[in-house]
């Protein structure tokens, strides 16, 4: 079995934070969607688990973070080119979301835009020249 990642996260509405991660590329999975959880596949290995804010609760003892006031994690996404990058970040505030709340980063091999979903949570969008990181 490949190695896999499910990044869990509480959402204040589920209807809402499902569209935003629709938005920037996501993949609906009904199989494990419900009217508490939206199961939203990035790619191969990367899946989003949208949560509504009681049923994550029932996960964990500790209070739940509000992450437009905090920051406890801050998730990096890798994207096949600039462009794309652009892309998603606009079609993630167009969905509700919040672009480049820091400002962009250009360093010639390295390209990299955040966008904030419904909920706070920050996303980095990536684009990295390899080619250009070995010289």
């Amino acid at each position: 079995m490949t190695n896999m990642t499910f990044v869990n996260l509480p959402v204040k509405d589920l209807a809402a934070a499902t569209r935003f991660y629709q938005a920037i590329g996501c993949e609906k999975n009904e199989q494990f969607s419900n009217h508490q959880a939206s199961s939203m596949v990035w790619s191969d290995a990367v899946t989003f688990q949208l949560l509504a804010r009681d049923y994550f609760a029932s996960f964990i003892s500790k209070p739940i973070a509000d992450a437009h006031a905090t920051c406890a994690v801050l998730i990096a996404l890798s994207r096949d080119s600039r462009e794309n990058v652009d892309a998603t970040v606009e079609a993630g505030a167009a969905a509700g979301g919040k672009a480049d709340v820091r400002e962009p980063m250009d360093l010639g091999f390295l390209y990299n835009r955040t966008v904030e979903d419904p909920d706070g949570h920050v996303l980095e969008l990536a684009w990295m020249n390899m080619d250009a990181m070995a010289e």
